[in-house]
């Protein structure tokens, strides 16, 4: 009688050398791309990065339902001393765009969702007013730019809303459908053949007869190859034959991966490995693996093709692959790794909530260089917002008795992923067109990014704090006419960025105003025209200093309708609500509108001197040199 012969492993190498070995053989890089539909877009990659054609909201609407009017006309409105305003008859509803104009001492009754009339700065909510002989009584004042949403407030034309390698879940499907997008451009998913092999194996549902188990290894691997990002093929069990496992490999020319579990000991039953062992090019590059458990694992390339024969018990198996299969699903695949559920962190700054309501808070969490902890900083842009969800790290729970939480308190934070994994950049500060694309050029560099466009104030503040690796801005010292560098301090240090060309923007087809005449002519021709409304920017600004310095003290129809973005301005006076502002060039292109140049603004990068040799911080200076956008003097 024969006796079994024994077959040693190959040799047993530690973990690194594996990977080493095993990677090697291989391209760890994405397999092409295909243009899915939403609806099909879940869990996909997104392999080409999207930026919105439209803005959201694409006008400037009312929060609530109320009137709007000149805020000028409510000074001084209180319950005691009440404000009358004569109402219009009509009404405005969402989807009409409204005709008839706010004047002063007039009103015009509106509902949540309805797009602001022209002349009107503010929204007065419907429970301070009252109605007598058909005029508006209103008892409580409000502010220009009370209850309106601006133009793209939530996500502006032009604005990068998802980036490559970013998994699609349903709050960015949201942000694409939301955006007009029909269908996205994802990462083709690695196809992963998965068999299951041995005698005594028997598919779930099936009898099982004595000495044999049932097959859990091929419902695990698949389901984690799926969650993985990659596409799983189950085959099936197949029984200990040579020549069967040769077959089932041959069905498996279509699929990215291979993977085999059961039969990787050393002796006479190790049919997947003498099967495998005739695969070439490079074959087999590790045989035993120095790991408990694992040890009898089996990596194998063929043709850039990775074949994996894994231990048969369902521990061993799982381990092994998600030490040595499971990056390389997520490098086809061009997915992330998995994130925790729970943390701890520090609230950025004071929250104001309603008594009465449970309130959960979006926060984005931003690791802290000066206290070596989490910050939490809330998310500020209304419950309208199509990407706050999306771009939140998680919330916090704050109680319906609870009025105030304070800045610097600690706060548990459920987070929207299973996990947390910082970002290798943390960018706070004003938006830019530049900043996404270096942004994306650091995501394709490998490099994690995480972008809170919060202004160039809070982001010089929140580099001063530590709380981040760049900060963008570009504040005007108006005594001066100095850019960015009298608000340094020996806490951060600046890098050079680019010019930005701030110009006098306006309707091509308006006989007001030529291309062909000076910016003087043509501002004096927007101040003597009373019917002639512009619209400004927000107080605190780089390009509100500019308009302040242009006019002076004139005040034109329009001043005191401020937003806080360029698309805002260019949406505004496309849409006729405002017929000038200033703005930056390349958003005026975008909305087809004549500019005339003002002057260049710079866009500088503020960096906090402790971060200044991370190696994400590094690469940003690098890009911008590659890009020729700045980076002179500063960081080289």
């Amino acid at each position: 009688m024969n006796q079994p012969r024994q077959q040693q492993f190959l040799d047993v190498v530690d973990r690194d050398e594996a990977t080493r070995r095993f990677q090697s053989a291989l391209r760890l890089e994405t397999l092409g791309t295909e243009t899915v539909p939403l609806m099909q877009a879940a869990g996909r990659v997104v392999a080409k990065s999207v930026a919105s054609s439209v803005d959201v909201t694409a006008f400037d609407r009312s929060n609530v339902d109320g009137f709007s009017v000149l805020a000028e006309d409510t000074i001084g409105a209180t319950e005691e001393t009440p404000v009358r305003l004569r109402l219009s008859r009509i009404s405005l509803t969402p989807g009409v765009a409204p005709l008839e104009r706010v004047d002063e001492g007039t009103a015009i009754g509106i509902a949540t969702g309805s797009m602001i009339p022209r002349g009107a700065n503010a929204v007065v909510m419907v429970e301070d007013t009252d109605i007598t002989d058909g005029d508006l009584i209103i008892t409580r004042a409000v502010a220009p730019g009370a209850n309106i949403s601006f133009a793209g407030t939530d996500i502006a034309c032009g604005e990068t809303i998802l980036r490559t390698r970013q998994r699609l879940t349903s709050r960015e499907i949201g942000m694409l459908a939301a955006t007009g997008r029909a269908e996205v451009e994802v990462f083709r998913k690695p196809r992963v053949a998965v068999v299951s092999t041995g005698n005594e194996i028997v598919a779930p549902g099936e009898p099982l007869p004595d000495g044999c188990v049932y097959d859990s290894n091929q419902a695990i691997l698949s389901t984690a190859i799926n969650e993985l990002g990659g596409e799983a093929v189950p085959l099936g069990v197949v029984r200990d034959d040579e020549q069967l496992l040769r077959d089932a490999i041959g069905r498996t020319t279509d699929c990215d991966i291979v993977l085999l579990s059961g039969g990787t000991s050393k002796g006479e039953g190790d049919l997947c490995y003498r099967v495998v062992s005739e695969l070439s090019n490079p074959g087999i590059v590790a045989h035993g693996v120095a790991l408990k458990p694992g040890k009898p694992v089996c990596l194998a390339v063929e043709d850039g093709r990775p074949v994996v024969v894994l231990p048969g018990f369902p521990t061993s198996a799982v381990f092994t692959f998600h030490e040595f299969v499971a990056p390389i699903i997520r490098a086809f695949a061009g997915a992330s790794e998995p994130q925790r559920s729970t943390t701890r962190a520090r609230l950025a700054r004071q929250v104001n909530s309603v008594r009465g309501r449970t309130e959960f808070l979006l926060v984005h969490l931003i690791p802290s260089a000066s206290r070596g902890e989490l910050v939490a900083y809330p998310m500020g842009k209304g419950s309208g917002s199509v990407t706050a969800f999306s771009m939140a790290d998680g919330f916090i729970r704050i109680d319906q008795n609870t009025e105030i939480v304070e800045g610097d308190t600690p706060v548990e934070v459920t987070l929207l992923s299973e996990s947390l994994k910082p970002a290798d950049l943390v960018f706070i500060g004003s938006h830019c067109r530049g900043v996404d694309r270096l942004l994306t050029e650091l995501q394709q560099r490998g490099f994690s990014t995480k972008a809170l466009f919060v202004g160039s104030t809070a982001g010089l503040e929140a580099a001063k704090r530590g709380e981040c690796d760049v900060a963008g801005i570009h504040l005007l010292a108006p005594e001066t006419g100095e850019y960015n560098t009298p608000w340094l301090d020996d806490r951060v240090q600046l890098v050079r960025g680019y010019p930005r060309e701030q110009g006098f923007v306006f309707r091509a087809d308006d006989d007001r105003f030529s291309g062909e005449r000076s910016l003087d002519e043509n501002l004096a021709a927007a101040i003597a025209d009373a019917t002639c409304a512009m619209v400004n920017r927000n107080r605190g600004s780089g390009t509100r200093v500019i308009i302040d310095q242009l006019l002076g003290e004139n005040r034109p129809a329009g001043h005191s309708v401020e937003t806080r973005s360029h698309n805002a301005v260019c949406a505004a006076i496309k849409q006729h609500r405002a017929d000038w502002g200033i703005a930056i060039r390349p958003i005026s292109e975008d909305y087809g509108l004549a500019f005339i140049p003002v002057r260049d603004e710079q866009y500088d990068f503020v960096v906090p001197i402790a971060r200044q040799e991370r190696p994400a911080v590094r690469a940003l200076v690098a890009c911008l040199r590659a890009n020729r956008l700045g980076a002179e003097p500063g960081l080289q």
